[in-house]
């Protein structure tokens, strides 16, 4: 049973920058999108660092879920006019499925996503939060949480929030490349959404969009080079990734250090799946935890005794940040061991601190993955054929090869 909720004014609309007005589906959704779990989200940023290369990003999850919202409404209504039965009840379990799929970010989101918890991904705390919010507000959200882990009967309606042509992937595009100014990102979501179709229960794109699922594969490719794996945004995200074990490693070996209580206990525990499953106060905790617990710690532990945890809060906070070096080819171990030995002799660390200063790993772009929920086109004579097959476009088949480039990351001053 739902609660008993003011019914008052819930008629809302709201200006995106990105799309216009966007009108808010039904009262429930509203409900839903003013409990504080969904309010949480304008407090995590969308893009991590990247404001620190493109000063516009710095938009939040809470623009990108209520966009995304919108786009499934437009892609709602195009599969029912192509004849396909999307009942009421599930018409608002997508809905809210799709607002709710980002519910499980924590902090810098993918920065810090294997940082702050262990091992435990956004997904799978999205879906705790899911089955909490099922308890507060009834059988609304079972039916969502039977999409999100794409066990309703109708696949598409998952496929719809989780697939290579999801309203996740079509709104994140065209709204980082709008507060990042980088064009190359734009996409035609509105002709894309618009080719939609379902056959045999799951989502198809009809023949004639092949050339606009095209550009939205090329463009995926290149905002992420040019975006999500720009080299000083991996350099800031790096630091602060490690800003932070150094934190979790001084508070284990119990030197005082500021944090906000929810902070504080995230670095005191290393909290993984079954803690979220067996203790309900680690979803609330969850919960409290944002950038702005990140941000003012880090602030903070610029005067820290720690050097280690001081230098790299410092540089962070203005924005003093390592040097990277991008190579097709893994640094050798001599490099590393170089580049190492004068940082070691410049600030003068010992083998433990080196770590936190000299990073590498590896960059992975992988804009089509023909082996995980194919984009398959609908064609004329009714045939069903992977994209990467269908198009006519010799960089579909190489885009669906992931592309691998290695980092190096040392501070120079």
């Amino acid at each position: 049973m739902r609660p008993n909720l003011n019914r008052n004014n819930k008629k809302k609309i709201f200006n995106d920058p990105v799309y216009g007005f966007i009108s808010i589906p039904d009262e429930f959704i509203f409900d839903l999108i003013e409990h504080p779990y969904m309010q949480r989200l304008r407090r995590i940023m969308q893009l991590g660092m990247s404001h620190l290369v493109y000063p516009g990003a710095l938009h939040t999850r809470f623009h990108h879920v209520l966009g995304a919202m919108h786009l499934m409404t437009l892609a709602i209504t195009t599969i029912r006019r192509k004849g396909h039965e999307i009942t009421p009840e599930e018409e608002r379990a997508v809905l809210i499925a799709i607002l709710l799929h980002d519910i499980g970010h924590g902090p810098f989101s993918h920065a810090l996503e294997y940082d702050i918890v262990c091992g435990v991904s956004h997904e799978e705390i999205s879906g705790f939060f899911i089955e909490r919010l099922s308890a507060e507000f009834g059988e609304d959200l079972d039916h969502a949480l039977l999409i999100f882990k794409n066990k309703h009967s109708k696949p598409f309606l998952h496929q719809l929030v989780s697939s290579q042509l999801d309203m996740d992937r079509l709104d994140y595009l065209n709204r980082d490349s709008f507060y990042t100014g980088v064009s190359e990102g734009i996409i035609g979501s509105d002709r894309l959404i618009e080719m939609l179709n379902v056959h045999n229960g799951n989502l198809v794109l009809e023949e004639k969009g092949i050339y606009s699922i095209e550009k939205f594969i090329v463009a995926r490719r290149l905002m992420y080079w040019q975006v999500y794996l720009h080299k000083t945004v991996v350099s800031a995200e790096f630091m602060l990734i490690h800003a932070l074990r150094r934190a979790k490693q001084l508070v284990k070996e119990g030197n005082e250090l500021f944090a906000s209580p929810t902070l504080m206990y995230f670095l005191k525990n290393d909290v993984r799946t079954e803690n979220f499953k067996n203790d309900p106060s680690v979803l609330d905790k969850f919960a409290a935890l944002d950038d702005y617990d990140i941000l003012g710690a880090i602030k903070v532990w610029q005067d820290h005794p720690d050097r280690v945890l001081s230098m790299l809060s410092t540089r962070l906070v203005n924005r003093d940040l390592f040097k990277i070096e991008i190579s097709k080819d893994p640094f050798s171990p001599d490099r590393i061991r170089l580049e190492k030995e004068m940082v070691r002799n410049q600030f003068d660390l010992n083998d433990e601190e080196i770590e936190f200063f000299v990073y590498t790993d590896v960059l992975s772009n992988n804009a089509y993955n023909q082996h995980k929920q194919n984009i398959n086109m609908l064609m004329k004579n009714g045939e069903i054929i992977d994209l990467s097959k269908a198009s006519d476009n010799l960089n579909i088949s190489a885009l669906a090869n992931p592309v691998e480039k290695y980092f190096l990351c040392y501070p120079i001053n």
